[in-house]
């Protein structure tokens, strides 16, 4: 199979770049990450309204809507293009979940989500705990809740849709990632049904694609910060990129970030084209891989950059803090490994 991107897909992921660019440059993110920690009250203070609308306006969210249905039209293969350059450029908010939710909208002519296809209503997500039967036992926490619209919780026999206005919160006074402020939640009510199992399944099948994508972003990134940097930093009188350690280094965090990028892909042809092969099975297996690398390269990252790797002065933390929790998102990595297993 053949993974190189066409002109179409070329143009496509040069454009979102081009708009991050602009609208979230790091500079401002990191600006945006300083003043979580200096606000006097609970609210978001990361996520952009105009840059979301921003996102909206770009298709972003809209990219699987059906023409028909006002969106362009395109499958899951175009979509992981976009997601990628959203995760490089590190942009904040619940993008998967808006994406979904802007399907969901279209699907099952959902009023409470309608807007989201234009970025005029944040989607949020949350998995309902079903292992143990005392959600007590399992923290609920959600992101940007502040900025929601709308908070689809998705359960094994279906998804819900509940008010965010109506739920019962704190916030957590120093999230994982200072880009994704989190609130806990002290009960999760049942919510309105909006889906059975299907609905369900389908959205965490797409949620993992997407949410690899992310991380696959985040991974390549982490290879060109890396890169730059050891081209640009001298030792001993040498660039040390010259050092055979750090080029294995180097070496190793592109191998990871392309394996990974070529499993996203793969599982976005596939649930686009199911007669590929399992969609499933594909679409776990890119989210293992993709969490693997995002959260490998940006540790070897860190390390390239040496002393200053972990400090405010280089971004490269903020990499590690949002794979960290993006990966997390994922779920139970050993569950992913046995749906890959079991359907091999």
């Amino acid at each position: 199979m053949d993974f190189e991107l066409s002109q179409d897909e070329v143009a496509l992921a040069e454009s979102v770049r081009a708009l991050c660019a602009g609208r979230f440059p790091i500079e401002r993110l990191h600006a945006a990450a300083t003043a979580t920690a200096d606000r006097e009250k609970s609210t978001d203070l990361v996520l952009d309204p105009e840059g979301w609308a921003a996102l909206g306006s770009a298709g972003v969210f809209s990219l699987q809507v059906p023409e028909e249905s006002g969106g362009v039209g395109l499958g899951m293969g175009s979509a992981t293009v976009v997601f990628e350059e959203l995760g490089r450029a590190l942009v904040p908010g619940p993008l998967v979940a808006s994406h979904l939710g802007a399907g969901l909208a279209a699907r099952l002519s959902l009023q409470a989500l309608v807007g989201a296809d234009e970025g005029k209503v944040v989607v949020g997500t949350l998995h309902r705990p079903s292992d143990t039967g005392n959600e007590s036992l399992s923290p609920l926490l959600v992101g940007h809740l502040s900025s929601l619209g709308a908070l689809v919780v998705v359960g094994g026999d279906g998804l819900s849709l509940v008010d965010p206005d109506e739920l019962d919160a704190v916030e957590v006074s120093r999230s994982l990632d200072p880009l994704t402020p989190m609130w806990l939640l002290e009960r999760l009510p049942p919510g309105e049904p909006i889906g059975g199992a299907p609905e369900a399944a389908r959205w965490a099948r797409d949620e993992s694609v997407l949410t690899g994508a992310l991380l696959v972003g985040l991974a390549g990134r982490c290879v060109e910060m890396a890169v730059a940097y050891a081209k640009e930093r001298v030792q001993f009188g040498k660039p040390i990129g010259s050092f055979q350690a750090v080029k294995h280094i180097c070496a190793d965090m592109l191998v990871r970030a392309e394996t990974a990028r070529v499993a996203v892909q793969a599982a976005g042809v596939t649930v686009d084209q199911p007669d590929v092969g399992d969609s499933d099975r594909a679409c776990a297996g890119a989210a293992l891989l993709a969490a693997d690398a995002a959260m490998a390269n940006a540790k070897a990252c860190i390390q390239v950059h040496g002393g200053m790797g972990f400090t405010w002065e280089v971004p490269a933390h903020l990499y590690l803090m949002r794979a960290r929790l993006l990966s997390r998102s994922l779920g139970d990595a050993g569950a992913l490994a046995e749906i890959v297993a079991d359907r091999y």
